[in-house]
């Protein structure tokens, strides 16, 4: 038995008009899961920024020399940025900080590739905002993706520093297990970023 190629005609058939909208609207239909996850990833943004502002991060996210100690005073003895971050002429972060780690006779911090941050990284005078649009950047973060970010975040020794410091410096005060579930919702958020 032949069974007929006609089509039955759906009951509920959209008009071409209404079949082009649809999608639209529903696009713009507000998600009550997308204020959710963008509220919850500003604020996981302001604790991450919190700790990008913490003397351990900031004092070398700077635009020509390193800051020194609790308070961020000037490094001593002065040393300047050079072209490579890694300072000029003898004057070289690795003559004193030690890639083996802190040396506690000298009282000198170290960890490997000890150098400033490059200076499309500087946090120097930005607020969160800006600090924001840097770290989403990639031409300014190290052509680094979200995955990328949290790596470094998490795995980078030098990063890891700033939690076990030594030389009597105070931690980044957020444990790090912590800080990177942050920013795990801050990136499954999105990464959104405060307002200027």
């Amino acid at each position: 038995m032949l069974r007929s190629t006609r089509r039955r005609k759906h009951p509920f058939r959209l008009s071409s008009a209404a079949a082009l909208l649809f999608p639209l609207i529903s696009l713009l239909a507000p998600s009550p899961a997308f204020g959710q996850d963008s509220d919850a990833g500003l604020e996981a943004w302001s604790e991450i920024a919190a700790v990008l502002q913490h003397p351990r991060c900031l004092n070398c996210h700077q635009a020509e020399a390193p800051l020194q100690g609790d308070e961020g005073r000037t490094h001593l003895p002065r040393v300047e940025r050079g072209p490579s971050g890694l300072g000029m002429g003898p004057m070289q972060c690795f003559n004193c900080h030690n890639t083996m780690g802190n040396n506690p006779t000298a009282g000198v911090p170290g960890a490997p590739h000890w150098m400033l941050a490059p200076r499309s990284s500087r946090w120097q005078g930005a607020n969160s905002a800006e600090m924001c649009a840097q770290l989403t950047d990639p031409a300014r973060n190290g052509n680094r993706s979200d995955e990328e970010i949290l790596e470094h975040m998490a795995e980078d020794d030098l990063v890891l520093w700033g939690w076990k410091p030594g030389a009597d410096l105070e931690p980044v005060p957020i444990p790090h297990d912590e800080f990177v579930n942050i920013l795990e919702t801050w990136i499954t958020a999105g990464t959104p970023c405060p307002d200027a």
